[in-house]
C-alpha cells in the first residue's frame, strides 16, 4: 500500500523546486530514461530518514555549481510503485534501493549510488560524490 500523498508532497516538492520532472507512470519513465540525450540524473525517493536528512539535501547541494547533469528525473518509491518499479528496471543490476541515485548518459546508466551508500554519509559527502561524478560524465 502505497503511502498518503498529504506525507510525500513535501518530500515531492523538494526535488521539484530545484528543477526535477517527475515520472508518475511506467509509461513516462519508459519514454524518459531509454530516449534520454546527454546526461540526466533519476532520484529514486523515499520517505525515509536518509532521503530527508541526506539525499535531497545532498542532491540539491550538487546542482548548485559546475558541471552538473542536462535533465533531473524523480520516481517516488512507496507511493508512484508502478513508475519506481519500471525505473529499477534500467538500475540493473543492481537490487532495488531507496532512496538512490542514478545518472545515465545517453540512456546508459553509468553510475549509482545505492541506499548503503547514503545511509551514515553527510549531505556535503553525497553532494560531494555527485559533483565528481558530473566531473566525469557530464
Amino acid at each position: 500500500m502505497p503511502y498518503p500523498e498529504y506525507i510525500c508532497t513535501p518530500m515531492r516538492e523538494e526535488l521539484v523546486a530545484s528543477g526535477f520532472e517527475e515520472l508518475k507512470s511506467p509509461d513516462q519513465v519508459d519514454q524518459v530514461i531509454p530516449n534520454s540525450k546527454g546526461t540526466m540524473l533519476l532520484v529514486l525517493n523515499s520517505v525515509c530518514g536518509c532521503a530527508a536528512g541526506t539525499a535531497r539535501p545532498g542532491v540539491r547541494m550538487s546542482l548548485q555549481d559546475g558541471k552538473k547533469p542536462e535533465k533531473l528525473v524523480t520516481v517516488f518509491a512507496g507511493q508512484d510503485l508502478e513508475a519506481t518499479a519500471q525505473a529499477r528496471k534500467y538500475t540493473l543490476p543492481y537490487p532495488p534501493s531507496s532512496p538512490a541515485i542514478a545518472l545515465f548518459k545517453d540512456g546508459k546508466l553509468v553510475h549509482f549510488i545505492e541506499r548503503h551508500h547514503i545511509e551514515g554519509r553527510s549531505a556535503q559527502m553525497i553532494a560531494d560524490h555527485l559533483k565528481a561524478t558530473y566531473e566525469e560524465f557530464c
